[in-house]
């Protein structure tokens, strides 16, 4: 905003004063105080939740090799589907008129009949069935919602932005389910940010920084990028040391009051209180964040419960463990990525299904079943709802010799505490895993369950002049919530 001769933009004031660095610090932090002064914010109704740490596994996970086992896969295995009882499948309105082909023909149906590639049982007292590259996720089975009828219309991975705001990436930008969560709600800890995004995110080619992004909510909805390292936590800021500190809190002491004489001149401007607000944040939250990533205060058990002790699964224990230390200290919403690898992500199985999908269960099962159970013994797994997701399954059908191709039309995602009821399965896909026929449910349909837990309604978070589609808000998925 300019108010006259000689007035300069914001970022060009911020570095001038040598405080460039917390402009990009602080984009997610300004506006919490003009947003809600209210500890719940716009929160409607007493919420089942308080945080969310969200799990999405980049590049499209296997429906039938994970948490929708489907026997008839071996019964026919190496028959078209018009071979089999299963031929009305390929005459689906659904397959013919809501798919989005941003390459015509790019990805197609593979009718011939591709096995499972990993036995199954049923799990805990609930039965619920998982297959065997799940074990610890799956000794959480009496905990788990499995909701196995989600669909999209992508069939490319444009489906992982769509499955984080729920639009496709055709029709332009729009804010993720964790920006919708910071625009409600107010904060639970002054000193870090609200919405934090863990592990590498989605690739340029799918969204990149769209995928934890806040668009017409405005910057300071946007998820922060944080390390799990207590040495460099923050991205955009290093802690420093005492001298370090000393020298920055005479110049955010400097900016206070210039930004202070200026609120003499312009009383009436929130962007203005909500920035001088945020600067104090900054430099309160360069002392937070080293210590909510201090993972060596853990005890040697909860390191060895999380796969600390060993190479395949310390890297993602590791953020499962600073998942659970973000929720202890307040911080809403936790997106947590697995699989990014600069392109489509390590879970899009065109070829070798049974070799990768193996090694990338073994990567992150135990540190997912180690966060349920360290949850639940601490008395947060009530409290803290916790998702996991992909942005659409595989075929039944093989691609090539051993892999499956992208397939939108029928998939699973899982949720657990929050006030979601535990040991049951929720919609169904066909015989064969290919069209979601029972109870179905658009992405956003998973928004609206997460936003409802913590008593929000997306139909009130309304912005002026925004025209939203009524899919766009989802509906709660009901049957699953205790």
């Amino acid at each position: 905003m300019s108010h006259g001769c000689g007035s300069v933009s914001r970022r060009t004031f911020l570095a001038d004063t040598g405080m460039g660095f917390t402009g990009l610090a602080l984009g997610s932090l300004l506006g919490r105080q003009a947003r809600a002064q209210e500890p719940d914010g716009r929160a409607l109704f007493a919420p089942k939740a308080k945080s969310v740490i969200w799990l999405f596994m980049v590049g499209g996970t296997s429906q039938v090799e994970s948490f929708d086992p489907k026997p008839e896969l071996d019964r026919h295995a190496g028959k078209t589907i018009a071979e089999t009882p299963f031929k009305a499948t390929l005459d689906s309105p659904f397959l013919k008129s809501n798919l989005r082909e941003v390459i015509p023909g790019l990805h197609k149906v593979q009718p011939k009949l591709y096995p499972m590639q990993v036995p199954w049982r049923r799990w805990g007292k609930s039965g619920l069935e998982i297959s065997d590259w799940w074990p610890h996720t799956a000794a959480n089975a009496d905990d788990l919602a499995l909701v196995r009828s989600f669909w999209t219309t992508d069939n490319n991975h444009g489906a992982q932005l769509q499955f984080h705001t729920g639009r496709h990436s055709l029709e332009g930008a729009f804010p993720t389910i964790g920006s919708w969560v910071h625009y409600g709600l107010g904060a639970l800890n002054e000193n870090l940010p609200q919405f934090v995004v863990l592990g590498t995110p989605l690739a340029d080619c799918c969204g990149g920084v769209k995928g934890h992004g806040a668009s017409y909510l405005g910057p300071e909805h946007d998820g922060v990028r944080m390390n799990v390292d207590p040495l460099n936590p923050l991205p955009f800021a290093s802690p420093g040391g005492t001298k370090f500190r000393e020298e920055q809190a005479r110049e955010f002491d400097l900016l206070g009051r210039l930004n202070r004489l200026s609120g003499i001149e312009y009383p009436d401007d929130p962007t203005l209180r909500a920035r001088i607000k945020s600067y104090e944040l900054a430099f309160r939250m360069q002392a937070a964040a080293p210590e909510a990533f201090q993972l060596d205060a853990e005890n040697d058990e909860t390191k060895k419960l999380y796969g600390l002790d060993k190479d395949v699964t310390r890297p993602f224990g590791q953020i499962c463990v600073a998942a659970r230390r973000l929720v202890e200290r307040g911080v809403r919403f936790i997106q947590v990525f697995h699989g990014s690898d600069g392109g489509a992500g390590s879970w899009d199985a065109h070829g070798n299904l049974k070799a990768g999908h193996s090694k990338l269960c073994a990567q992150v099962d135990q540190p997912i079943g180690a966060l349920l159970h360290d949850l639940k013994r601490r008395g947060l797994l009530d409290e803290t709802l916790v998702v996991w997701c992909t942005e659409f399954g595989r075929t039944p059908g093989a691609q090539g010799a051993d892999g499956r191709d992208h397939h939108p039309f029928g998939f699973s995602c899982w949720m657990a505490g929050g006030g979601v009821k535990g040991g049951i399965a929720h919609g169904r896909t066909d015989e064969i895993g290919f069209h979601a026929v029972e109870d179905r449910h658009y992405v956003t349909d998973l928004h609206a369950t997460v936003l409802h837990q913590l008593g929000l309604d997306p139909h009130k978070l309304e912005i002026p002049g925004r025209k939203r589609l009524e899919i766009d808000f989802g509906k709660p998925i009901r049957e699953i919530l205790a």
